[in-house]
């Protein structure tokens, strides 16, 4: 019987393998429950061309005095951040890597609003 963090990281591989075989820039999710992680790495998988998390301070002002980084608001914050600085290192087209999660919720919320913010994928 696999826990539930093995059948999640399963799930995960096969992606990560079709992602790898493209050869482009991947824009990885990682959940907590208190916060949410984002990066772009790069296609050869050598290189981490932009991150962001609820766990930075800026976000975190952004966010308001309860500063929650487990909800759906703090999602987009992150999602728009790290699409800003993807473009600033000069990456267009991503694909992007839910890492096992499901696409519902906070991992549909960043993902939409990097979307919005000018990343394809």
């Amino acid at each position: 019987m696999l826990s539930k963090k093995e059948q999640r990281l399963r799930r995960a591989r096969q992606t990560r393998i079709r992602i790898a075989n493209q050869g482009v820039a991947r824009l990885t999710v990682n959940r907590t429950n208190l916060h949410i992680y984002a990066s772009v790495i790069s296609g050869d998988g050598s290189k981490v061309l932009a991150t962001a998390s609820t766990s930075e301070a800026e976000v975190r002002q952004a966010l308001g005095a309860s500063g929650k980084g487990g909800n759906v608001a703090a999602a987009q914050v992150v999602g728009k951040r790290v699409a800003e600085k993807a473009k600033a290192a000069g990456i267009e087209k991503v694909a992007f890597d839910r890492a096992g999660f499901a696409y519902h919720g906070r991992v549909k919320a960043l993902a939409e609003a990097a979307r919005e913010a000018g990343l394809q994928f």
